[in-house]
């Protein structure tokens, strides 16, 4: 028999790989001489980076660049040959900036530009990036600045980092690009839709997280589109005019999401389009006879694109059975029906009900419930 694990993150207690793991343990304890392979799973979410730079085998390197407040911090990619694999987070996240210290008008994204030349330098041209998290509302200027794009005020002088530096913006000159891009190819993992501007765009929406109050989310949403205007009077004589602000994810990290889709011809995807296309999962499914798949809580919302359906939608197409586990249950009839037209056709708790939640969610608690979970149906006919 073979069986395929595809766990998505249990959050704060199991990893993808820890999860499908714990669960191949219990398998093997009830089926000794199953077929069992592990593959990583996300949905965009925690854990997303990870498991693209397992499938990939990619080997991390660190390097040092600009950091959301302009000082130097510790990023890394991680690379496989030409493939690259990495995270905005990791030099203009959130979580890079203290409480008391976040103001979207200063921090910048310089960083980010920096890793991405620091990996083509070394011969990376196929990038995997993620951009959730961000500390930044700048539309990408501080990276495009980096990647050698003029950004100049009335005077011909480059404009200071951070989103203030926009209102000096008079023009924007991309040929002044680092030519080593051109032959660079940019796979954006994005899950929001979010537009540029607007009521529902990058500051309004996302502003206030990042240490905006409402005058200031103002003035960052009119900032966007003085650089959505710039940008499509630098890019008018070009082969590829400049997408439109309303562009679903054009409002992603600050305006970031705009930045690629202008001036790096990047493809913004839902992380778990990536995970599965870069995992094979597909390829693992086609002479399958199970799929064990979960994540920490299971409920109607799960239906709706989250990895183990996204998983499920795949063993379907190949007739395997799919069966998930969770840490905590939540399903109404009508969730039941969704999840069943999602592709998941059992679905149990791996928590014993008498087991306190604080208990439940200790790692080495998860992964023995997993592992027993696991054992116990796969001693019953599949």
């Amino acid at each position: 028999m073979k069986i395929i694990i595809a766990m998505d993150s249990f959050k704060g207690s199991m990893t993808s790989l820890e999860a499908g793991e714990a669960a191949k343990a219990g398998v093997l304890r009830s089926l000794p001489d199953a077929e069992v392979f592990v593959r990583p799973l996300a949905d965009g979410g925690e854990g997303t980076m990870e498991s693209l730079i397992l499938a990939l085998d990619a080997v991390p390197h660190e390097v040092s660049v600009t950091g959301p407040l302009g000082v130097p911090v510790t990023a890394s990619y991680a690379a496989n040959g030409t493939s690259a694999v990495l995270e905005m987070a990791s030099c203009a996240g959130l979580t890079l900036v203290p409480q008391t210290q976040r103001d979207p008008m200063k921090t910048t994204t310089r960083g980010l530009g920096e890793l991405i030349l620091a990996a083509a330098g070394e011969g990376c041209r196929d990038f995997l990036i993620g951009i959730g998290g961000s500390a930044t509302n700048d539309a990408g200027a501080g990276m495009l600045a980096a990647m050698g794009v003029s950004l100049l005020d009335e005077d011909g002088h480059p404009i200071p980092d951070g989103a203030a530096g926009l209102c000096r913006l008079a023009r924007i000159d991309c040929t002044t690009m680092d030519p080593i891009l051109k032959d660079c190819r940019f796979r954006i993992i994005c899950d929001v839709t979010n537009p540029l501007c607007g009521q529902n765009g990058a500051s309004h929406v996302y502003g206030p997280q990042k240490g905006a109050d409402p005058s200031m989310c103002k003035e960052l949403d009119s900032l966007l589109a003085r650089f959505a205007a710039l940008t499509g009077t630098a890019m008018s004589g070009h082969d590829r005019p400049a997408p439109s602000p309303d562009t679903p994810g054009a409002g992603a990290a600050g305006g970031l999401g705009y930045a690629f889709l202008s001036y790096l011809d990047a493809a913004l995807l839902p992380g778990i389009e990536v995970v599965l296309k870069e995992t094979r999962l597909e390829e693992y499914l086609q002479d399958a006879d199970l799929l064990l798949t979960g994540e920490g809580r299971l409920d109607g919302q799960t239906a709706n694109g989250k990895a183990p359906a996204g998983a499920a939608g795949l063993a379907k197409k190949h007739g395997v059975h799919v069966i998930a586990f969770a840490g905590m249950l939540k399903i109404s009839e009508e969730d039941a029906a969704a999840l069943r037209r999602a592709g998941i056709d059992e679905w149990y708790a791996i928590t014993p009900p008498d087991m306190p939640h604080e208990t439940a969610k200790q790692p080495a608690v998860a992964r023995a419930n997993m592992a027993a979970a696991a054992e116990y149906r796969c001693r019953q006919p599949l």
